[in-house]
């Protein structure tokens, strides 16, 4: 559990805070498998026998004081008495994970019935689509069906104008089809269990392997003939759409529902869309995305973010309830509103998957990596505060509970799965400043994994020994002690400032959605005027003649006293440039701008900043690095000397040869090399598959490489080179601080 705060010294009270500029809040990475440091937690067992507050219901922590019949709360200073089964099992301390380390990691009792449950996957496969989209998915499956852990059960439906149902267990594959009303009122004439039983539905992986790939090789594109032919069948007219994906995932989550805590404890559905739905229930009007919005006086930026319709959100409940994860992989460069597609993934803790085209997709590659890393499931995310603060806001992927505040449900959560809070203080007085007493916030994650037989690994697990797979449930718990500081200096070089950047990025998005693009890159500019100007204010950067500020003197807006916050301009230019804050007129789509909102709301704060503003180093030769940093601009380039060049922008990975690269140079850099070690590392470790890319100037278009080189660009829009860019942005900021503080 990595969690990273945006200051290491907190604020000592809400007008300090505010004085600051700064926004206070921490991220957390709850199943990430150790801490920022790189230190796991202390491993044990009985976690129901953790004391726990009688007020706050904190969990008991080595901050806290005990002594032999009690314990104080270190949130909330309570004296709790001990029962007699923990006194028994604290009379041996040092075997007690709790009693030696504040990072803890303790198994829980499950109930014997769910020991056993198989993990489920179901794919729903659009067939209103192209042979080229149903290759790439029949290989993202078969990708998969290797990824999947032992004692799985695999469920294949298809949907058009009608849900086909896969039998795989017999010695041919068998489908059977369920016709989709196509007004957006009606629901299926059947019920699915009515169609197929579902354990029929759900064939075991180990045992049916090759018939799922059999039946994957059935799959063909539903043609405008069968479409009409469907028609003559009892519908009204001939169907000019055939996408019923809300009708057909409304009707797997409540045909799944029935099972969910009895034959399975995770069910993850896989959606391949080829389009926007046009049919049955949840179709959407992509219209919407031609009109001229300029000529009606909309806000394109404001018109194409809410969702049209609250039907996904509603069926996302439906999947919370009965267990089920989605994640969604669209194949497409239409406009296919994602903005209302999006609750699928988001609410259950799924992820959304954007592809423009099936021939450079990464989509088999993406869904192996998914699968194969460790995830928890059944989550629950509770962060709690000592008494003086609270949590204020929630942001990530999560449903949360719909009674208990500040608690979070996770259907489904990898390793990468990052969520972030800000703080309030509960009143005016804030933090004593001569007590011993300082903020402590806890976060309890208690979570469900799949474990596999002791001393056998997945690679070499024979199958009789796959099925024998348990469940254990796990309480997470990690209690952290900040300190306070006494002045604005002490606020300030504490900063982290990737943390500010998620924290800023979480708002923004908020704040787009809510009011449009325009509005969010408003709020963003504002805090850069405002969080200068109380620096410049803090360190008596402006002077005073006759009690006036006088804006004669310079105003430093590279905070040049304060390493800490030198990064935050640049970050703010760069996240103006992105694509999550451009305008539309600048050709940006809205569902990509959607898909980056989904991603960077997921992403730990250091992947954050790689996305936001790409990290650029140089070559001197393909195994020698010559530099590890460089600033994004072609100024950079030209003054480093350095011919070979490796820009990582987390979803795209550029390796450029400039014009000077000796002829020597092999290109591209050979396998063995340290350059190719390096990129090989990056991918590695990256939560999606990034796409790679060699660029020889003079040889290839370089348009891709020149594109991340933002800072010559205008941050409001043409996005042409100019010798202006981040410089005229700072100066724009120092104008409208000199504004600001008048």
């Amino acid at each position: 559990m990595a969690v990273r705060a945006t200051v290491s010294r907190f604020p000592i009270d809400a007008d300090a805070q505010e004085a600051s500029g700064l926004p206070w809040g921490l991220t957390v990475t709850p199943f990430a498998a150790k801490d920022e440091n790189g230190i796991g937690p202390a491993y044990g067992s009985n976690g129901h026998l953790l004391p726990r507050c009688e007020n706050c219901y904190a969990y008991f922590s080595t901050y806290g004081q005990l002594d032999q019949w009690a314990w104080n709360c270190a949130l909330c200073g309570t004296l709790n008495g001990l029962t007699s089964d923990v006194i028994a099992r604290y009379s041996n301390p040092h075997s007690i994970p709790e009693m030696s380390s504040s990072f803890i990691d303790l198994e829980l009792p499950l109930e014997e019935e769910m020991t056993q449950a198989h993990p489920v996957y179901v794919a729903a496969i659009d067939l209103s689509s192209s042979e080229e989209f149903l290759e790439l998915t029949k290989s993202a499956l078969l990708a998969a069906l290797e990824a999947l852990s032992p004692g799985s059960l695999f469920g294949l439906a298809t949907f058009s104008h009608k849900i086909g149902l896969y039998d795989v267990q017999g010695p041919i594959p068998v489908v059977k089809n369920v016709f989709i009303p196509p007004d957006v009122e009606s629901s299926l004439s059947l019920e699915l269990e009515d169609v197929m039983p579902l354990l029929q539905f759900l064939a075991p992986v180990e045992t049916c392997k090759d018939r799922i790939a059999a039946a994957l090789e059935t799959l063909r594109p539903i043609t405008s003939w069968e479409r009409s032919s469907g028609a003559a069948q009892g519908l009204d007219s001939v169907l000019m759409g055939g996408r019923g994906f809300g009708t057909a995932l409304e009707a797997l989550f409540n045909y799944l529902g029935s099972e969910f805590g009895n034959t399975f404890a995770l069910a993850r559905v896989f959606a391949f869309l080829s389009g926007p739905p046009d049919y049955g229930r949840g179709q959407l009007d992509t219209s919407r995305y031609g009109e001229q919005y300029a000529s009606k006086r909309v806000d394109a930026d404001r018109a194409l973010l809410p969702e049209q319709t609250p039907f996904y959100k509603d069926i996302a409940t439906i999947a919370v309830q009965s267990g089920v994860c989605v994640d969604v992989f669209a194949v497409t460069n239409e406009y296919t509103d994602l903005a209302s597609l999006k609750f699928l993934s988001i609410e259950s803790g799924g992820s959304l998957f954007l592809y423009s085209s099936t021939d450079d997709s990464t989509l088999p590659q993406d869904m192996f990596r998914m699968l194969n890393r460790p995830y928890a499931f059944n989550c629950v995310l509770r962060l709690r505060t000592s008494t003086e603060f609270n949590p204020g806001n929630s942001f990530g992927h999560f449903f949360p509970d719909p009674q208990y505040e500040n608690l979070q449900h996770i259907i489904s959560c990898d390793s990468y799965a990052t969520y972030a809070y800000d703080f309030d203080f509960a009143d005016n007085t804030g933090f004593s400043r001569h007590s011993g007493e300082q903020p402590v916030v806890q976060i309890a994650f208690q979570y469900t994994v799949i474990v596999p037989p002791e001393g056998v690994s997945n690679s070499d697990m024979s199958s009789s020994s796959r099925g024998k797979h348990t469940l254990q449930r796990r309480l997470r718990i990690r209690t952290m002690q900040f300190g306070t500081a006494l002045n604005i200096n002490e606020i300030y070089d504490s900063v982290d400032h990737e943390v500010v950047l998620s924290l800023l990025v979480h708002k923004v998005i908020v704040a787009s959605l809510a009011d449009g693009v325009r509005e969010g890159r408003a709020l963003l500019h504002d805090w850069l005027v405002i969080l200068t100007a109380q620096y410049n204010d803090a360190f008596n950067l402006v002077q005073y003649k006759n009690g006036k500020k006088s804006m004669s003197s310079q105003i430093d807006v590279s905070f040049s006293q304060c390493p800490q916050l030198q990064a935050l301009p640049r970050l703010v230019f760069a996240l103006l440039r992105n694509p999550l804050l451009r305008f539309h007129e600048e050709g940006v789509h809205p569902d990509y701008r959607i898909y980056l909102q989904c991603l960077f709301s997921v992403l730990d704060p250091g992947s954050l900043h790689c996305g936001i503003y790409p990290a650029l180093m140089s070559y001197s030769t393909p195994d020698k690095e010559a530099y590890p940093r460089h600033s994004l601009s072609r100024a950079a380039l030209i003054t480093s000397g350095s011919p070979i060049f490796f820009l990582d922008a987390y979803t795209t990975l550029i390796v450029f040869y400039s014009s000077i690269v000796d002829p020597s140079v092999p290109f591209p850099p050979p396998q063995d090399s340290l350059l190719r070690k390096t990129i090989n590392k990056v991918k590695q470790e990256r939560s999606i598959t990034p796409k790679l890319m060699f660029i020889r100037a003079g040889q290839d278009d370089a348009t891709a490489f020149e594109s991340y080189l933002i800072e010559e660009q205008d941050v409001d829009g043409s996005g042409f080179a100019s010798t202006m860019g981040f410089v005229s942005f700072l100066e724009d900021i120092s104008r409208s601080v000199a504004e600001y503080m008048k």
